[in-house]
């Protein structure tokens, strides 16, 4: 190699530093953090939105998908001898008391992202697409779980869907042996609220996540353009 050649080679190395240093200062500058903050309170505000809507809540594939496996088993064994209307019943209640947690999840989730710091942004930028889902995520879904499950249970009491689907199922014992094996109806409540809980949670986060992704070329274009 010859000594050009070395020059040429550590030139382009303290280029890339540079530039790598530049896009980072760029990211954690108010500039970044405002962008970055945008793109998580449209993710948010999207996903309340559906929440407040049944139909809305009950069509989204996200919140299907977050569906816990027990409520998934749940579901399958009540299809499968033929109480598929029931299922739909169960899925409608749950929707309806979805609506009954938004205004108790939006300032949990708005707080956590107006304290976002510049470390935080940085953590962001280098982690790529989802990443910014990932640590709101990680900041909020205990205490998103704690403030909302007890409205849910509430709910679900009001609406009877224990009581529900155990006529349904002619005062058998197959409901509490599926969800843990208790039969009391608190019992029994206190499970299925728990799972509709975490299918709320995880499917809301589905929801901000696909809406970040779909918005990361807009995040790199503007932190690029920046940049440059």
């Amino acid at each position: 190699m010859t000594k050009n050649t070395i020059i040429v080679a550590a030139m382009s190395v303290a280029t890339l530093a540079t530039t790598t240093q530049s896009c980072m200062a760029v990211a954690t500058s108010n500039i970044g953090m405002t962008i970055l903050k945008q793109i998580l309170l449209g993710g948010i505000t999207k996903g309340l939105n559906i929440f407040s809507d049944k139909n809305s809540f009950l069509a989204n594939q996200l919140i299907e998908a977050a569906m816990p496996q027990q409520l998934k088993s749940l579901n399958s064994t009540l299809e499968k001898i033929g109480l598929s209307s029931l299922v739909q019943k169960e899925k409608e209640y749950i929707a309806q008391a979805a609506a009954f947690t938004v205004e108790t999840s939006r300032p949990i989730l708005i707080n956590a992202v107006n304290n976002l710091s510049a470390a935080d942004v940085g953590r962001i930028v280098q982690g790529g697409s989802g990443a910014a889902t990932q640590l709101l995520r990680e900041r909020t879904s205990q205490q998103l779980m704690s403030a909302i499950a007890p409205k849910v249970e509430a709910k679900l009491n009001e609406f009877g869907i224990v009581k529900t689907l155990n006529s349904a199922l002619s005062g058998s014992s197959m409901l509490g042996t599926l969800l843990g094996g208790q039969n009391s109806s608190s019992s029994v409540t206190g499970n299925i609220s728990r799972f509709a809980s975490e299918q709320m949670v995880n499917g809301l986060f589905n929801i901000i996540q696909n809406h970040e992704q779909q918005n990361s070329t807009k995040i790199l274009d503007a932190l690029k353009g920046q940049a440059l």
